[in-house]
């Protein structure tokens, strides 16, 4: 980039953290809500992305029913579901800009849903991605943003997302390490996994666009701690907890451990996480980080102790919309703490030594503290026990039991399947059909990407948990059809 200067890591947070003293709130609001010529303002340009622009424009512009058809046909003429994707996050970041809770939900659903279509077979392969596009433009719509945008030209942006992205034209990974601080300043699980989805969708859109996505985790945490501040909340023990946890075990210039940690003492920490307040998981991941644990491990401690979280949830005590008492697929703490610890391993893993400490007692700060009414077992612990061995029998009761709503026996199945020591592989594909075909309001392809990814980290030993808390996640959403589905199955000829 020659001598063009780049903002410090200082300087950028700086910046942020201005923002956040209340001018933030609502950010680029005057554009946004269309008074830009009323006050004087010059109207930015639209925010253009080269080749793809075609099908970005597409994509925000039509009516979801109208957009299947339209889209099947560019899928038979040769456009990959990779470019797809791509397209539909930058439509949706230019839309959305990161601060609308249904917008930002479509955008974290996008490469998990890629995921699932990558285990199946074509023309099913594309009913995954096409039913998050099918959400987002239906999002688009119920927002009034088919021909309206949230996010502008940089060039007409506030300071520190001006800020942000040139220090992403210099170095996208280095921009998005800077970000890291303002994403832990607070325990919440949308700006964790928007920080880590934002920057893995760069791998399908190029780092071109690292400034367009690299502003809406920004966005929203700017305008997240600004109606916090406004509101007079207190902040959340995570900001205080992380650099004490650091000073104490003086981490600051410790090298990565390469200690690896034995099963059992991968569930104790888990176990301690899952009991002790954010302070006190803080502490128990920077005590065996200090110890020289590998990071891995402790990672996968935390993604234990959240797995714990959502196989302990007593279910809703409350019905919603599509969300029935005993449920607990959507917005739960088991399904939000699982989906924020894979996001919180993920950016550690794109981390060097210090922030990869930090953001794994983030992680375990965020994790801890949330055990309060959780039940003192397994929900699956007294399901009615099979005497079936054979994997075909047990993936049959299995599907039995998701198609019953049966939360208790589909996850007790799928536990006593892995046991066996059947191939887990099945499960999945046992499972991922009902996953595409439902709903899951708004979390189904995030839990399932981040089922994927942690039980193929996880030790031999703890996969069980995975797959019993997926299966049970498949028979809470059971009778939930998702939106656009069997449009899309019809148009691809889908029996």
């Amino acid at each position: 980039m020659g001598t063009q200067h780049v903002p410090s890591r200082r300087q950028f947070l700086s910046s942020a953290g201005t923002a956040c003293a209340g001018a933030a709130l609502g950010v680029g609001f005057a554009r946004g809500a269309g008074l830009g010529a009323w006050l004087g303002l010059a109207e930015p340009e639209r925010l253009r992305f080269g080749a793809l622009d075609p099908l970005v424009d597409l994509l925000q512009a039509t009516e979801a029913d109208a957009l299947l058809p339209l889209l099947v046909a560019k899928l038979r003429a040769g456009l990959s579901l990779q470019e797809l994707v791509a397209a539909t996050a930058l439509a949706n970041a230019r839309a959305f800009g990161g601060t609308h809770y249904d917008g930002y939900h479509c955008l974290m659903a996008l490469v998990p849903s890629l995921a699932m279509s990558a285990r199946l077979p074509a023309p099913m392969a594309a009913l995954p991605v096409l039913k998050v596009v099918h959400r987002t433009a239906r999002t688009f719509g119920s927002a009034d943003k088919h021909d309206a945008d949230a996010l502008a030209p940089v060039e007409g942006a506030e300071a520190e997302e001006r800020a942000l992205a040139q220090s992403a034209a210099a170095s996208p990974s280095r921009a998005h390490r800077e970000l890291q601080e303002l994403v832990r300043a607070q325990a919440d699980v949308h700006r964790v996994v928007l920080a880590w989805r934002a920057y893995d969708l760069l791998r399908l859109t190029g780092e071109a666009h690292a400034s367009t996505l690299l502003r809406l985790p920004l966005r929203f945490c700017l305008d997240a701690d600004a109606k916090q501040a406004q509101q007079g909340r207190p902040p959340h023990a995570i900001r205080a907890a992380v650099p004490a946890a650091m000073e104490k075990h003086d981490l600051a210039a410790r090298k990565r451990g390469s200690r690896k940690a034995e099963d059992a003492w991968i569930e104790r920490t888990a176990e301690g996480i899952y009991a002790a307040d954010a302070s006190g998981g803080a502490e128990l991941a920077a005590a065996a980080l200090e110890e020289g644990f590998d990071p891995e491990d402790v990672g996968r401690a935390i993604s234990l102790a959240a797995t714990f979280l959502l196989l302990r949830d007593a279910g809703r005590t409350r019905a919603e919309e599509g969300k029935p008492l005993g449920s607990v697929h959507g917005a739960t703490v088991g399904v939000h703490a699982s989906d924020a610890a894979n996001a919180w391993r993920n950016l550690a893993r794109a981390a060097d030594e210090r922030l990869a400490f930090e953001t794994l007692i983030a992680g375990a700060a965020h994790t801890a503290g949330q055990s309060a009414g959780r039940l003192p077992a397994a929900f699956d612990h007294e399901a009615p026990a099979t005497k079936l061995a054979s994997p075909d029998e047990l993936l049959q009761h299995l599907d039995r039991c998701v198609q019953e709503q049966d939360q208790a026996s589909a996850a007790a199945t799928a536990r006593r399947y892995d046991a066996l020591g059947h191939d887990p592989d099945r499960v999945f594909a046992a499972l991922l059909p009902r996953f595409v075909a439902h709903d899951g309001a708004l979390h189904a392809e995030k839990l399932f990407g981040t089922a994927l990814e942690e039980h193929a980290s996880a030790r031999r030993a703890h996969r069980g948990h995975y797959l019993a808390a997926l299966a049970r996640v498949a028979a809470s959403a059971e009778g939930f059809p998702a939106p656009g589905v069997a449009a899309a199955r019809e148009l691809l000829s889908i029996k």
